[in-house]
């Protein structure tokens, strides 16, 4: 077993999961089986109970783990399933240690950081690293490992020293260290300097680790002095210093990696597949696409695009699909509402969902924007503009639905308002009401076609039912789905029971299309989601 660890200074944001993905995308090219392990230092267990506007989205495996937003990327780039154990927290960890001490495992013993949490977390991630990720069941030949946060956060040092032990425990030749970090560019000549990229590899040499690879962000490609003078202040050599500059699209990164000689330092034939040659074409046809289409995105985190990183990865697969440059025109939700006091918002709101090709409405949690998303959903309805609802995007529609089409003129999720006098939308009778972390109904679940004749089927392809990954806690009110499809709502898809509505499609409308799971997850690029596709094709007239 290979292992590349990848950790970052000077600051977050620099792009570690794109470089470890775009590392693991070479690693492929050369035939390798590869998998990844992101490690994140906060005391949570996961993901799942932070906020879009702090953490990003929460990404869902098909076990239901509810973990960060670079396993996503880690599942696209290298088109395999991982599971929650690929995400390593603090919370899990000491939660491990914990158990096991309470167990006796350590008896007699001070249970400490050092040797006995550096341990569990060598001994996770040899565990994990060998658990197949590709489908089939060989175990892996490498293993990605992503260290959340910056060299010198107080929360990642028990993981520094585990990994500093840990090529040892493996062998310093299977482990190689790759460390991201920031060259500003200064002045009005565009001096780049060094300094805080020979900072951080000074701290993290101090700590036991000498990083074998520099991958260096900046606006524009290291010129040959600044290249040399890292070599020269961190201990590498002068071909190990990789230029990560701003790229159109994220999928050149491997090529750039790539072309500086990155999988000669590796070791590996990055030509072995042709892998690498399909990844140029992909990368290059993204650049070359010129006719826009626009698509609405109704939601209520639009602040941070982080919130719906794997939306939007979708809508670029599926806009690649059909030969078009994809615009988002991004609609604050409040902004529709009819009693949303800025009149300048508002318009600006309305003229840029009435221009749009078509509208999606994303997930989300909480009752505010939920207004001025049923308007959007009631704008596409009406409009005959495409429209795809993802989770909460379908019940916002179904609750319009009752309102304007069947009359229940207080219809509304019990989410939004217990005593509403229609509940539309309802509680999940087996979900707890007093936990929130991992209770809602998580992960990969089938999906069973009702009706045969219905677009979204035929997006699917043959076979009874789908797979697709879930994250809710609300449904459908089974009591009105009889009255709602009889007006020309169809749930054309529902779970094992037949009772848990998760596809709509509205009769006589170009592409009016509701899912409860997140399609999202499992979108990948050259492969789009079918829901994603079926927008964009209706957006574009090639439905």
């Amino acid at each position: 077993m290979k292992y590349v660890v990848v950790s970052g200074g000077v600051l977050s944001g620099l792009g570690k999961g794109v470089t470890a993905s775009s590392i693991g995308v070479l690693l492929k090219s050369a035939g390798l089986r590869v998998t990844s392990i992101k490690i994140d230092p906060y005391l949570n267990s996961d993901a799942g109970t932070m906020s879009p506007f702090e953490h990003g989205e929460v990404f869902v495996l098909d076990d239901g783990g509810e973990v960060d937003l670079d396993l996503g990327n880690y599942e696209r780039f290298l088109d395999i399933n991982l599971g929650k154990d690929n995400n390593l927290t603090t919370g899990k960890i000491y939660s491990k240690v914990i158990e096991a001490e309470r167990r006796g495992d350590y008896l007699g013993k001070t249970v400490q950081v050092i040797p006995h949490v550096t341990d569990a977390v060598q001994e996770w991630i040899e565990d994990v690293a060998h658990q197949p990720a590709d489908g089939s069941d060989e175990i892996p030949d490498a293993c990605i490992i992503e260290l959340g946060g910056t060299v010198g956060d107080i929360e990642s040092s028990p993981y520094i020293e585990a990994l500093r032990q840990f090529q040892f425990r493996v062998g310093r030749e299977n482990v190689t260290f790759v460390h991201v970090s920031l060259v500003p560019v200064m002045g009005p000549v565009g001096e780049q300097k060094t300094k805080p990229t020979q900072h951080t590899v000074k701290e993290l040499r101090g700590l036991g680790i000498t990083p074998d690879i520099l991958v260096c962000r900046s606006t524009a490609p290291l010129a040959n002095e600044t290249r040399e003078k890292l070599a020269a202040f961190c201990h590498v050599s002068p071909q190990a210093v990789m230029s990560t500059h701003d790229v159109p699209n994220i999928y050149h990164v491997p090529l750039m990696l790539q072309e500086q000689g990155l999988c000669d330092i590796l070791g590996v034939d990055c030509h072995a597949t042709n892998l690498l040659k399909d990844w140029k074409v992909m990368a290059h046809h993204l650049d070359t696409l010129t006719k826009e289409v626009h698509i609405a995105m109704v939601g209520k985190y639009t602040d941070l695009s982080d919130a719906y990183l794997s939306v939007i990865k979708s809508l670029q697969h599926a806009a690649m699909a059909v030969d078009r440059k994809l615009i988002i025109d991004w609609i604050e939700a409040s902004h529709l509402e009819s009693d949303w006091e800025h009149e300048e918002e508002k318009i600006a709101a309305w003229d840029l969902l009435k221009q749009a090709d078509g509208v999606l409405v994303p997930g989300g949690f909480g009752d505010r924007g939920v207004e001025g998303k049923i308007a959007a959903a009631n704008y596409a309805r009406t409009s005959n503009t495409p429209y795809l609802g993802i989770c909460l995007g379908l019940q916002v529609a179904t609750i319009e639905f009752c309102r304007n089409v069947l009359g229940f003129e207080g219809a509304n999720s019990t989410e939004f308002d217990e005593n509403a006098p229609t509940a539309a939308v309802v509680f999940m009778p087996e979900i707890s009401k007093t936990h929130l972390g991992g209770t809602m109904r998580l992960g990969a679940r089938p999906t069973l076609w009702q009706v045969d004749d219905c677009k979204i089927k035929q997006l699917y392809g043959d076979g009874d039912a789908v797979d697709e990954r879930h994250r809710h806690r609300y449904e459908v009110n089974p009591d009105l789905i009889e009255q709602i499809e009889a007006a020309g709502l169809v749930y054309v898809g529902k779970d094992e029971t037949g009772q848990r509505c998760e596809i709509f499609e509205l009769d006589g409308h170009p592409y009016y299309v509701g899912v409860q799971y997140h399609p999202e997850f499992k979108s990948r690029p050259g492969r789009p989601s079918p829901p994603f596709l079926g927008l964009l094709k209706a957006s574009t007239g090639q439905l």
